[in-house]
């Protein structure tokens, strides 16, 4: 496993993580605690270091089992959470967003809870967990400024949701310089994630992107296909049926980057994230062990070509050859008429 620095923190992270909302929620399946556990110990045996949790998955759930895997082995890994969800007095409604609660007081109580679920006295990354940009008040950076200073945070980041979009504020995590923005990218989803590495590039900035989503809820990896049966719990039904259907279009025309005994499409999906020299690490949805195998063997895999990185963007540029609207929104904004300003908007599916 290589591994990538998060802005200049200082903070090293495997290039595939384990995003750890599969741990301590049903959204992903269901598994048991142990099961849970011995996912998190498999994917530290094949080197996957970078783990991402957030206090509100599985309201504390994920960082409490997160913690007990870790025992004994925090050395090992670079640990992330995030916070600002009020989750505590807030009963969770199916998958719909709770209240959010980012003031100096708050952050100073989650990230308290937070350390004592996962068992350590700091956080390698913390990450406000899709906050809007006009929450991130001076008040609230000198918060984390300090939180840094006592020793219970190192690298700062900005996650960015639930859906799609918020150029706002990834450009202002850029701005007020986070060592890392996250959001939603992969080879179907380019946009917001190109915008944010052409505002890195164009401001020489120290802030690296965290890719999730990496295999657009199924499709790159090819654990949904036409004849898959998305149950209500599952939470990669939340796309509309238009998104898989041209989906499973696109696909046939990338093809061209599987090498038989080499590369996989799914590996192949990490890998054109990981030719950004911006991404930091890739963040897949594990499922099993075999998942954790095949992806965390991703960046020994061959590197795209020149050539295979370049026939990518002429395929995205005209829609992977598909004429037909992928059902899914617009990109969301908390700003007005932030959500296209200067984005390509084939990118953003119109």
């Amino acid at each position: 496993m290589k591994h990538r620095e998060l802005g200049d923190s200082g903070v090293e992270v495997s290039e595939v993580g384990f995003g750890a909302w599969v741990v301590g929620t049903d959204w992903w399946g269901d598994r048991t605690e142990e099961q849970a556990v011995e996912l998190v110990h498999h994917a530290l045996d094949c080197g996957v270091t970078y783990i991402d949790t957030g206090d509100v998955y599985g309201h504390g759930d994920s960082e409490r089992l997160v913690g007990q895997a870790i025992e004994g082995r925090r050395d090992e890994v670079t640990l992330a959470t995030k916070i600002g969800y009020d989750f505590y007095n807030n009963p969770q409604a199916g998958h719909g967003e709770l209240p959010k609660k980012v003031t100096p007081e708050w952050i100073r109580t989650a990230v308290d809870r937070s350390l004592d679920r996962l068992g350590t006295d700091h956080v390698d990354f913390l990450q406000l967990h899709n906050a809007n940009v006009d929450e991130v008040t001076p008040d609230v950076m000198e918060t984390l400024e300090t939180l840094q200073e006592e020793g219970k945070v190192e690298a700062l980041g900005w996650a960015l949701g639930p859906s799609i979009g918020w150029l706002a504020e990834g450009d202002r995590a850029v701005e007020l310089d986070f060592d890392a923005v996250q959001t939603v990218f992969n080879v179907f989803e380019q946009t917001p994630g190109r915008h944010f590495i052409e505002t890195i590039r164009a401001s020489d900035a120290d802030t690296s992107v965290v890719a999730r989503v990496p295999h657009s809820s199924g499709l790159l990896n090819e654990q949904v296909t036409p004849d898959t049966e998305l149950g209500k719990g599952d939470h990669r039904a939340h796309r509309p049926s238009e998104w898989y259907e041209t989906g499973w279009e696109k696909l046939e025309s990338l093809r061209f980057l599987e090498r038989e005994g080499e590369r996989t499409m799914a590996q192949a999906s990490i890998q054109w994230l990981l030719a950004h020299d911006e991404v930091a690490a890739v963040t897949p949805t594990f499922r099993t062990k075999e998942d954790v195998t095949a992806w965390s063997r991703a960046p020994e895999t061959p590197p795209l070509s020149d050539e295979e990185f370049d026939r990518v963007e002429q395929l995205y540029r005209n829609n992977f050859g598909v004429d037909r609207f992928d059902g899914m929104d617009s990109l969301r904004s908390s700003v007005g008429g932030a959500d296209l300003e200067g984005v390509d908007k084939q990118a953003a599916g119109d």
